[in-house]
């Protein structure tokens, strides 16, 4: 077991850095060399877990649609506009999201399929929207797919916007904004008037959800 969890450590220390460094310098210009100084592994340590660079920003792609986790509550609407604040206020500092970020909207290399990150994103909202529509929280009018793809585009252009302003410490409040344009068209009225759109609610709730997992982690040692 503890073989096991220094496994699982090792390879979040490596996606991490490599987030980082595609963070920085992008898709084409990232090596693998500047990835092992980061992240103080050897090279076998890295290849044990990602056979290429390639494998690497492909798994910080799919790393960071798992990581937004929220809490379930009784409005699933809620759960929507929470899973994007908290992803609104990870990019700010958070090395996979804004790996990820960059990764998924960076243009000119033809050597990464990025489609893969947009489509995950696109099923997460797509189930939370399924399941609001089921429990009439949706308007009959509006078609999920759709609205899951628009607002999965808009988010990457808010963010892209945003990181050009103020390296993304107003998405937050963009976000918001964008919500309260946005979801009186996708509401029905009496949800609508129940949820908490405040920008500072991101900040909250990865507060909450960091404590838990730390405390999940604590019970797991203590019971190994």
């Amino acid at each position: 077991m503890a073989q096991q969890d220094r496994a699982i450590r090792t390879r979040r220390l490596i996606l991490e850095a490599a987030a980082a460094v595609f963070d920085d310098l992008g898709y084409d210009r990232a090596t693998i060399a500047e990835v092992l100084d980061r992240a103080g592994v050897t090279k076998g340590a890295l290849y044990f877990h990602f056979a290429s660079k390639e494998q690497l920003a492909l798994a910080v792609l799919d790393e960071h649609v798992l990581d937004i986790a929220v809490e379930p509550q009784k409005i699933k609407l809620q759960e929507f506009v929470d899973a994007g604040q908290v992803l609104a206020y990870r990019l700010r500092s958070d090395p996979i999201q804004r790996g990820a970020a960059r990764l998924a909207v960076e243009q000119g290399s033809n050597h990464l399929d990025r489609k893969q990150s947009m489509l995950s994103w696109s099923v997460f909202v797509e189930g939370l929207l399924n399941e609001a529509k089921d429990r009439g929280e949706v308007l009959e009018s509006i078609v999920v797919r759709e609205t899951a793809e628009l607002y999965v585009g808009a988010f990457a252009g808010l963010q892209m916007m945003s990181h050009a302003f103020t390296d993304r410490a107003d998405l937050s409040r963009r976000l918001t904004v964008f919500f309260e344009h946005t979801l009186p068209s996708v509401a029905v009225p009496a949800v609508l008037a129940k949820l908490k759109l405040d920008s500072e609610r991101g900040a909250q709730l990865d507060a909450a959800l960091r404590g838990e997992a730390s405390a999940n982690a604590g019970t797991g040692a203590a019971a190994s």
